[in-house]
C-alpha cells in the first residue's frame, strides 16, 4: 500500500494556533544581513514564509565566516545581501528572495508599503530610528535584535505603544542630534568598530524575534510576548529579563499616516506632481513636508569645484559636504517642508536624490495627504 507523503511542513502544522498558507503569502523584509540576518533569513525560509527580501550596505569581511551560518570563504568581498539571498535559496524552493545592496534607507518608506513584517538585525542606531519612524508612519510592526558579547535582547514595536525612539534616553537623544548636525559625513567619519559577537548568541536571538515574526504572520498577535517589552539575555549567567517599556506621549515618532493621495504617473517636478493632485481633489496644495530634512549642498565657496545636489539626506552620496578637490565644507541648506513658490518645486525630479520610493505630506485646505514619490536610489 502507497503511503501519502506527508506535507514538508507536517510538524510545525500540529502546532494549535499555526496556519501555514498565511505564512506562504507573508512577505517580510530582513534589514541587516549579518550574524543575526543570516539566522533569521534560515529560520524565516525553513517555515514557509512566501517572499523574503533582504537589504543590507556591506560586504563580506573575512571575520563574518565565523558567525554567520550562510557565508563561504569564496563570499569574501561579495554583497551580503546577495550572497545571503543565493544560499538561502537552496533551503526551500517554496520560498522567493530578493537583494537589496544598499541603506534601508535608499529603499524609503513607501517601499516598506509592501511588506507585511520588518524584521530587524542592525548595528546602527540611525538605521533603527529610521525604519522605527517609517514603520509606525505606515501602522507596520517592527522587530528589533541585538547581540554584544554573549549578550543579546529582542523586542517588538508596534503601531501603537511605546516605540523605539521612546527608549532613548537625553544622552542617546544628544548624540544622534550631533551626527545629524553633520550635513553628510564621509565613510571613514561614521565608522563604528567592531562589536564583539559570537554565532551561538546570534542564533539564539535571532530564533526568539522570528518566533515573534511568525506569530504576527499568521494573524496571532494576542500572542506576542515582546510587544512593548524588551527581553534581554545574559549569556554569561544564562539569566533573561522582560522588562516593560512606558510610552513617551510626545514623541515625535508616532505620527500615522491616515489619508493616501494617488502620484501622477511620470514625475517631472514637485510642482507638477502636486498640480496633478490638485486636478483630483479639487484643492490646491499649499505646502509639501518631508520625512527627513531636504538637503541642497552648493559647490564650493573656496574654489568653485563640485556640481549642485538636492535630496533627501538619508540618499545623498557619502561626504558630499566637503569639497573633494580642496577638502572645504561646502555651503549646505536644509530644511523639511517647502512651498509651491520655492525654486526647488520646480526642480526637475531626475535631479534629486530620492530613495526607490519615499512619501511626502501634502498640507491642503481639508488637512494632511500623503503621496508616494519614485526615485531611482
Amino acid at each position: 500500500m502507497l503511503e501519502l507523503r506527508e506535507s514538508r511542513y507536517d510538524r510545525q502544522e500540529r502546532i494549535w494556533w499555526w496556519d501555514q498558507s498565511k505564512l506562504s503569502s507573508s512577505r517580510v523584509l530582513v534589514v541587516g544581513a549579518g550574524a543575526l540576518g543570516n539566522e533569521m533569513v534560515k529560520n524565516l525560509c525553513l517555515v514557509g514564509v512566501g517572499q523574503i527580501d533582504v537589504v543590507d550596505m556591506d560586504l563580506i569581511e573575512h571575520s563574518n565566516l565565523a558567525r554567520c551560518a550562510l557565508f563561504r570563504e569564496e563570499d569574501e568581498g561579495q554583497p551580503k545581501s546577495h550572497a545571503l539571498v543565493g544560499r538561502a535559496a537552496s533551503i526551500n524552493p517554496e520560498v522567493t528572495l530578493r537583494a537589496f545592496a544598499c541603506r534601508v534607507q535608499e529603499l524609503g518608506s513607501g517601499w516598506l508599503r509592501q511588506y507585511d513584517l520588518v524584521i530587524a538585525g542592525l548595528d546602527s542606531r540611525e538605521a533603527r530610528l529610521w525604519v522605527n519612524a517609517a514603520c509606525r508612519r505606515l501602522g507596520k510592526y517592527w522587530i528589533d535584535g541585538a547581540i554584544e558579547g554573549l549578550q543579546g535582547l529582542v523586542r517588538v514595536f508596534g503601531p501603537g505603544g511605546a516605540c523605539y525612539e521612546c527608549t532613548l534616553g537625553e544622552v542617546d537623544l544628544a548624540a544622534l542630534s550631533h551626527r545629524r548636525s553633520c550635513a553628510i559625513l564621509s565613510p571613514a567619519e561614521i565608522a563604528s568598530g567592531h562589536t564583539p559577537t559570537n554565532a551561538t548568541t546570534a542564533s539564539v536571538v535571532a530564533g526568539i524575534e522570528v518566533q515573534e515574526a511568525i506569530k504576527l504572520l499568521v494573524d496571532r498577535p494576542d500572542l506576542l510576548a515582546l510587544q512593548g517589552r524588551v527581553w534581554r539575555l545574559e549569556g554569561e549567567s544564562m539569566m533573561t529579563t522582560l522588562i516593560e517599556y512606558i510610552e513617551d506621549p510626545m514623541c515625535m515618532a508616532h505620527d500615522r499616516v491616515t489619508e493616501w493621495a494617488d502620484p501622477p504617473e511620470a514625475i517631472e517636478s514637485l510642482a507638477q506632481a502636486c498640480s496633478a493632485l490638485r486636478t483630483k481633489s479639487g484643492g490646491p496644495v499649499e505646502a509639501v513636508y518631508f520625512t527627513d530634512d531636504v538637503l541642497t549642498i552648493e559647490p564650493c565657496a573656496l574654489c568653485g569645484r563640485g556640481e549642485s545636489l538636492v535630496g533627501l539626506r538619508s540618499v545623498m552620496p557619502d561626504g558630499a559636504a566637503r569639497c573633494a578637490n580642496c577638502g572645504a565644507d561646502r555651503p549646505v541648506d536644509s530644511r523639511s517642508s517647502l512651498g509651491l513658490d520655492d525654486p526647488l518645486a520646480v526642480a526637475p525630479w531626475a535631479e534629486w536624490h530620492w530613495p526607490r520610493s519615499e512619501l511626502v505630506g501634502l498640507r491642503m485646505s481639508t488637512g494632511i495627504v500623503h503621496m508616494v514619490l519614485e526615485g531611482e536610489a
